[in-house]
């Protein structure tokens, strides 16, 4: 009895909270998970929340301001903008995710090798390295100049413009768990390096590259609208934020809401990722937790 008295009386640690528990409890990580959460959903299932059609015009609604029968209004063709946001909104976040995906995919596979093997560390950082001196839009330029304007140019400029980011971040926490121990001991009893590497190696990066794929998903929808915006994206009439707000500039003396509110959609995603993944790397960096 003596003894289990004793062992309930230890001090027991305080259990961390989860992750998600973690980031609710910040309200601006709330608000900003919320926010995602409820433009995700809107994107997704936007064919089913209305059934008017974006693309439909109507000359005798024509540049009509916000409120009344169209909350933010209506374009030159008297379109009305939720419905064109809820369609655009879909449509930059769709590039958004294509061009993650497989930017990320090319750029995690590339930092793991550079990583791994240290003969192709420096041959595959400086292809990086030369990446990262263009820039984005003269990506966009180059591949719209090859393929023509289109979604497509952008989902490729953006995708290469992710691989060099993804790459130094990957390699980066790849090397650092290259030096425990523990991969010293799968490598001493003869574990295949392919077997290390997923089985040990990338579970233990999961958390950078979680942290930096919320916050590049931000940059990355900024850049496809920008690139949109200067015509080499989306083209008309489909319904994308950066082409909406392009369409715009010709009304804002007289009709500016057609140009705000699409820019401002676009400002709130990007802040809204931003913030998210701040509190990301908040929680995941044990060398931030208290």
């Amino acid at each position: 009895m003596t003894a289990v008295a004793a062992t309930t009386d230890v001090p027991q640690a305080p259990a961390r909270p989860g992750v998600l528990r973690r980031l609710v409890s910040d309200p601006a990580a709330a608000i900003a998970l919320g926010f995602v959460l409820a433009t995700l959903f809107a994107a997704l299932f936007a064919p089913w929340l209305t059934s008017v059609d974006p693309y439909e015009n109507n000359l005798r609604a024509t540049l009509q301001p916000p409120g009344g029968e169209y909350l933010l209004g209506t374009d030159a063709q008297g379109r009305d903008l939720v419905v064109r946001c809820l369609f655009g909104l879909r449509a930059t976040l769709l590039i958004g995710l294509v061009s993650l995906a497989i930017g990320g995919a090319i750029g995690i596979l590339v930092g793991f090798l550079a990583a791994f093997y240290r003969r192709l560390d420096g041959i595959l950082m400086r292809l990086m390295d030369m990446l990262l001196s263009f820039p984005a839009i003269l990506f966009g330029l180059a591949i719209a100049a090859i393929f023509g304007p289109g979604l497509i140019a952008v989902v490729i400029a953006l995708s290469i413009a992710t691989v060099p980011l993804m790459a130094r971040i990957v390699r980066g926490a790849a090397l650092v768990v290259m030096k425990l121990d523990y991969i010293e001991a799968a490598r001493a009893v003869g574990m295949s390096d392919a077997r290390l590497i997923w089985r040990h190696l990338a579970p233990n990066c999961l958390s950078p590259i979680f942290v930096f794929a919320t916050l590049r998903f931000g940059q990355v929808v900024l850049l496809g609208s920008a690139l949109s915006f200067l015509g080499l994206g989306a083209q008309p009439p489909t319904a994308e934020l950066g082409a909406m707000a392009a369409e715009g500039r010709n009304f804002l003396f007289f009709a500016p809401h057609i140009a705000v509110v699409p820019s401002v959609l676009i400002f709130l995603v990007v802040l809204a990722f931003n913030v998210l993944g701040d509190a990301l790397r908040d929680v995941l960096d044990p060398k931030l937790r208290v």
